[in-house]
């Protein structure tokens, strides 16, 4: 019998050839980016040139400015008005304090403890940025006004006395000194440091609370070595989100203090738009900004989130 010969098998079909990824396709993300882009250098970038550029001019409103890279104007302005910038770096963290302790139990209540009050009390937390800000400003002159039912109280209970003595009022009146200013600071960043707060304390998952309490933790020891640690990310955003604008207010200090109560804000304000003194005012600008900058860094780095830098 004749042997038989099996037919080679066909070849396999060739692999199609993959298209390398279209030039179009790589550029995307940066198309995508460019609006964001454009918007940061015309709005940001180019005004800090020319308020830079500013800050170096020599001249007057009639003569008109030159760039002549003076920058003697920076140490003029600092040794001239380093009363309010210590000023504002107290104001703005005493009113950071103060939002820290009256906003983290509302937070941890919103977090923990609402429940279906949530949404409610969250309306009610950002319900006064649905009113403008000088109008909030100017309705503590009628709750800190002399001989209202709050002065009264005070007064009542000798409040006054031990605040006049540390110098944070005058006599046994509220209004046009630190207090007024540090309570309309409080006041108004208060919802900046609840919502972070909320927002990180909510992220916690509450069987770590029960695990803590399975391992006879008592309240107060879950609170300090899982809580607190777990929502620090909430406090450094919300710590940071109440001191930077605080810090260079002016709206609290002009309708609350008086002029011992001036901030940095106060005196860039005047520069810029009764004095016209434009370099000196630019280079406060850039003094304040390099300062707060400074302080937030090192406050970063020593709490440990530089991821959020």
């Amino acid at each position: 019998m004749a042997a038989v010969t099996q037919a080679p098998a066909p070849p396999a079909p060739a692999a199609p050839r993959q298209k390398p990824p279209r030039k179009r396709g790589r550029l995307t993300p940066y198309w995508l980016l460019l609006p964001g882009i454009l918007w940061l250098v015309v709005f940001f970038a180019l005004p800090m040139i020319y308020q830079a550029s500013t800050s170096v001019q020599t001249g007057s409103l009639e003569e008109g400015y030159k760039v002549t890279w003076h920058f003697v104007t920076y140490w003029d302005a600092l040794s001239e008005y380093w009363p309010q910038f210590v000023r504002s770096v107290l104001y703005a963290a005493s009113a950071t304090i103060l939002c820290l302790l009256l906003g983290y139990p509302l937070a941890y209540l919103l977090a923990f403890r609402a429940g279906r009050w949530r949404n409610l009390l969250l309306v009610l937390v950002i319900a006064p940025f649905f009113t403008s800000f000088l109008i909030r400003t100017l309705a503590w002159k009628t709750i800190l006004a002399d001989g209202g039912p709050l002065v009264g109280a005070l007064n009542a209970l000798h409040v006054l006395d031990v605040t006049s003595w540390l110098g944070w009022t005058s006599g046994d009146r509220v209004l046009a000194t630190p207090l007024a200013v540090v309570c309309g600071l409080t006041y108004n960043f208060l919802p900046f440091m609840i919502l972070p707060l909320y927002t990180s304390l909510e992220r916690i998952d509450p069987r770590l609370h029960e695990a803590a309490g399975d391992l006879y933790a008592k309240p107060v020891t879950t609170f300090r070595k899982v809580t607190f640690p777990l929502s620090m990310p909430g406090v450094v955003s919300g710590t940071l989100l109440t001191f930077i604008p605080a810090a260079g207010d002016y709206v609290n200090a002009d309708l609350l203090g008086s002029t011992d109560t001036r901030m940095v804000g106060n005196v860039i304000q005047t520069q810029f738009l009764r004095i016209l003194d434009y370099p000196t005012a630019a280079a406060l600008s850039f003094i304040l900004m390099a300062a707060i900058l400074a302080m937030v860094t090192v406050y970063i780095r020593r709490s440990g989130t530089e991821d959020l830098v």
